[in-house]
């Protein structure tokens, strides 16, 4: 199975953070009802709450580790965003992005993550919200932890091969249930798992490894997008109340590694001084 670049769209992504505290603001006016972009929100970095600033205020303090917030109604527009420890200034930032733009009718789920060196950063990920056939599903696997290239295999069985950090694997699949456990790429040693993961018709279950290998806190997250099947019966959002709950699973002592996707042209994303 081919693992499936991730596009690159840092301020589509980025601007999600906004909409943790207002949200409903943004939803209310029936203007926006056709041009709203769709994201969640995805919280992998481990031990590591953090305050959300837009526009120089704080807009959401203490958004905790392996949480998921969405789907977010949000309309375009440019936005200066900075994630800081719980009550540090906007000066010593963990991560800022500035004047990030979010376009219309985007689905988009943002992941604040660790790269492959351990620290903070955000990779924004395009959902694929295409209509399903009767009786499948869709599995989509991100890496997002500071680990190395893994296979994801489900009933035992390599499903995509060779990930590695800030990239994708996705297929669709008959609908039901199987057992998924992440392994090192090209060999049986087992990193994370197993997990029973139901994925339902009609749906698409995208699995996040977040964490890190080193410090042994790698765990996995979920998040659930309904409304994909082919017959009319539902616009395609993200559910994110069925996103958020993670899955902590034993780690078996791989060395950290891995590949961190550059999150290349439209914004300008700057690391601020970390802990």
């Amino acid at each position: 199975m081919s693992i499936i670049p991730v596009r690159r769209a840092a301020t589509v992504g980025a601007v999600a953070l906004i909409a943790l505290g207002t949200a409903g603001a943004f939803a209310s006016g029936p203007a926006y009802a056709k041009a709203n972009a769709s994201v969640t929100v995805v919280h992998g970095i481990p031990g590591q709450p953090v305050d959300v600033y837009v526009n120089g205020e704080k807009t959401v303090p203490g958004f905790q580790p392996g949480k998921v917030a969405g789907p977010l109604s949000l309309p375009a527009g440019q936005y200066d965003i900075a994630l800081t420890k719980p009550g540090d200034a906007i000066g010593s930032a963990l991560l800022t992005v500035n004047d990030a733009e979010v376009p219309a009718d985007a689905n988009i789920s943002l992941v604040a993550h660790l790269d492959a060196g351990g620290k903070p950063a955000l990779t924004p990920f395009v959902n694929d919200t295409a209509k399903l056939a009767a009786g499948k599903t869709r599995l989509i696997v991100r890496h997002a932890a500071a680990a190395p290239a893994v296979d994801i295999r489900a009933g035992g069985e390599p499903v995509f091969e060779g990930v590695t950090n800030g990239k994708e694997g996705k297929a669709d699949l008959d609908a039901g249930t199987v057992s998924a456990d992440v392994v090192l790429a090209g060999t049986d040693t087992r990193v994370l798992g197993p997990a029973d993961l139901d994925l339902a018709e009609g749906a698409a279950t995208i699995v996040y490894a977040v964490g890190s290998a080193e410090d042994e806190t790698l765990d996995l997250v979920t998040q659930s997008i309904t409304g994909l099947h082919s017959a009319p019966g539902g616009v395609p959002s993200g559910n994110g109340g069925q996103a958020d709950r993670g899955l902590s699973l034993p780690w078996y002592g791989v060395g950290a590694a891995g590949i961190l996707l550059a999150l290349a042209g439209l914004t300008r994303l700057a690391v601020g001084r970390r802990r």
